[in-house]
């Protein structure tokens, strides 16, 4: 654990955010780096509805891009990915309304795909949100209120997308470092703030550094805020490759992978697009499609 990300203040000065994103816990500088918590798999519980999400990509599932599409990932030097299949109607993650919230770094399916997801919000590049407009790769985006309240406007068009925005604390702390009611107040100020920006309350969780992510203190603190689930990874992206958790470093189907929504001040020089351009090289290189991880995801009945 990087100790650099150990102290948070509401207010982040433009040199913590640099240090914030280099934090080696939450998503590595580069180099090797601690990987997150051990995780366990959402137990499965009964069918239940699911509830609203934004509308899907509009790229048709299970179909070859078409001409245009193809053009698209030209523009960005990129070749197309496989599209995704189709979301499956039984849902391998079955959430509950009240009790206790599993945890999970990756989702038990056949398909081969794998999950992208960015935390913070530091980097507002708009060349990323056309990128995003232009691929229609789905992401889930794990917002901090301190880092993004200055444009809370641009993630709205990726929400537009049918991208998710999901909790990701107030100011970034090392949970496990808190008392119970700051554990609290962090996740359901978080809450409460992402809520009201995007209309829709998140359903998921991140602990910051993934720190805390299974002890009972922290999962008392998500169930009392709102969000059903608490998420870590297997893979996270840094600049041009990927830090694994696995020694054999291979991708394996459900993998959720860890991004930040970083610029070149931490990316020594590399833009945001770049880096996620080079993060979807590596997953095709690897044979991999990239899915929506909500739509794996059964929100609680209503």
């Amino acid at each position: 654990m990087s100790r650099d990300g150990r102290s948070r203040t509401r207010t982040y000065a433009a040199g913590a955010l640099t240090l914030l994103a280099f934090t080696t816990a939450c998503g590595g500088n580069g180099g090797g780096g601690s990987a997150a918590p051990a995780a366990t798999t959402a137990a499965p519980a009964a069918p239940q509805s699911a509830g609203t999400a934004p509308a899907a990509a509009a790229t048709t599932p299970g179909t070859a891009p078409a001409e245009g599409d193809a053009a698209a990932w030209a523009k960005w030097n990129l070749k197309p990915l496989a599209p995704a299949p189709a979301p499956p109607a039984d849902k391998p993650i079955k959430l509950e309304r009240t009790g206790t919230v599993p945890v999970f770094s990756d989702v038990k399916t056949n398909d081969k795909v794998v999950f992208i997801t960015i935390d913070d919000g530091a980097e507002k590049d708009p060349k990323f949100v056309e990128m995003l407009t232009d691929l229609k790769v789905p992401i889930s985006m794990f917002l901090t209120k301190d880092i993004v309240k200055n444009d809370y406007g641009y993630f709205k068009p990726l929400q537009a997308l049918g991208n998710h925005i999901q909790n990701h604390t107030v100011t970034h702390p090392v949970m496990s470092k808190l008392p119970p009611e700051k554990q609290k107040a962090e996740i359901c100020d978080d809450q409460s703030a992402l809520t009201q920006q995007y209309g829709t309350a998140p359903l998921l969780f991140r602990p910051p550094f993934g720190d805390g992510a299974n002890t009972p203190t922290l999962n008392s603190s998500v169930q009392q805020c709102g969000p059903r689930a608490i998420v870590l990874w297997r893979e996270s992206m840094q600049i041009h490759d990927m830090q694994y958790q696995t020694g054999d470093k291979k991708l394996k189907s459900g993998d959720i992978i860890l991004a930040h929504f970083r610029g070149p001040k931490e990316l020594k020089g590399a833009t945001m697009t770049q880096m996620f351009g080079d993060l979807l090289a590596r997953i095709q290189e690897q044979g991999f499609s990239v899915a929506r991880l909500e739509d794996y995801i059964q929100a609680p009945a209503s």
